[in-house]
């Protein structure tokens, strides 16, 4: 699978520009600021439907402008005739996507189907921000590989905020208090899915981590013993039990504290977390082999290549972790690359092993031109 072509109309700082792409390797080149992860961040758009960057897509319109358009084409061998996907947004409206001009009735049913990898400087978040941003980054994996899996997360995060203002209504009007009864109502509901949700993580992670390990064994060249733990308050409980043990706390706390929204991946270097106890370029390693065991599991389960999408990895990387992503470049471990950088000759010094189709594209201040 390949993105042929990108055109943008009032993305970020892009009034409009429109690129035929290599098959091979995409280098987009220009200073800081120039709108380069813009690009990167549109491509994101037509894999996933949301911006890699800003939660709220109303950020994504050009100041001044009320609207954005994001279109790509995309082929493939086993699909005789190319593809459409458009996303789109006007200030006041709800975000659009279609297929060959054909409006999906959900967004979720677009997840998976054009999968991507961004490994960009931020990656190390992972380790450093809490507990929500490890959930979101796995189950956003998740729900690429395993269509229903998405389904119940969304199931159980809907019941989850009608779990919470009930809560919270009932904390409003104290000389009421709370519908028990209805509360009881959405735990039957919520239990069973929550349960599900932590068996499905836990049985992706005894796929995922021997991927893991041995990616982050070729980039730190095996010096140390990494490993990720499922911590879950559901792993060995029963749920329905564990939502009524709380049931006051939950009331005087007004939110729901115990469940799948709770759990955390933990990240480890030999017994310690690599939060504490790791330097900055084993975080890399560590970041890095995550993005690598996605790619690998998502190439595995679509039969084709997500693209990859590498962001200043010249300015935030060391020359040895540059080379072994670089190495899978020329081997053609990866399918379509798109890579962004601010010194073209830096660029092309790097490259000079790729054999794949390369072009290089000049970005500055919203325009970009083939170099």
């Amino acid at each position: 699978m390949t993105l042929d072509s990108l055109q943008l109309l009032f993305f970020k700082n892009y009034d409009d520009a429109a690129l035929r792409l290599s098959p091979g390797l995409n280098c987009f080149v220009g200073d800081n600021g120039s709108g380069k992860t813009n690009l990167l961040d549109a491509i994101h758009y037509l894999s996933l439907t949301k911006s890699a960057i800003t939660a709220s897509d109303a950020l994504c319109v050009k100041q001044g402008a009320d609207f954005f358009v994001v279109k790509g084409i995309f082929s493939a061998d086993s699909v005789p005739e190319r593809e459409t996907i458009q996303v789109s947004l006007r200030l006041g409206q709800k975000k659009t996507l279609t297929h060959d001009k054909q409006p999906y009735e959900r967004m979720a049913d677009h997840i998976g189907k054009y999968p991507a990898v961004l490994i960009s400087p931020y990656d190390t978040d992972l380790i450093r921000q809490g507990s929500e941003e490890r959930r979101k980054y796995f189950d956003s994996l998740m729900a690429q590989l395993d269509h229903e899996f998405l389904e119940m997360l969304m199931a159980y995060n809907a019941l989850l905020r009608q779990r919470n203002a009930a809560l919270k209504q009932g904390a409003d009007r104290p000389a009421h208090g709370f519908d028990r009864d209805y509360l009881l109502a959405l735990d039957g509901q919520l239990a069973p899915l929550g349960q599900q949700l932590t068996a499905l993580r836990a049985a992706f992670l005894a796929e995922y981590v021997p991927i893991f390990q041995r990616h982050y064994l070729q980039l730190a060249d095996g010096r140390e013993v990494v490993t990720l733990t499922y911590k879950s308050q559901l792993l060995g409980a029963e749920f329905a039990q564990l939502l009524r043990s709380n049931e006051r706390r939950d009331f005087a706390l007004q939110r729901s504290t115990i469940g799948s929204h709770r759990d955390d991946f933990v990240f480890l270097m030999g017994e310690q977390p690599v939060k504490s106890h790791a330097s900055q370029g084993q975080q890399k390693s560590f970041a890095i082999a995550l993005k690598l065991a996605q790619f690998e599991m998502l190439a595995a389960k679509q039969q084709h290549k997500p693209l990859l999408l590498l962001d200043d990895i010249f300015d935030r990387l060391d020359d040895k972790r540059i080379a072994r992503l670089l190495e899978l470049v020329a081997d053609e471990t990866f399918g379509q690359v798109f890579l962004t950088d601010t010194n073209l000759a830096r660029t092309d010094q790097a490259l000079a092993r790729v054999t794949i189709p390369i072009l290089r594209f000049r970005v500055q201040n919203g325009t970009v031109s083939p170099v």
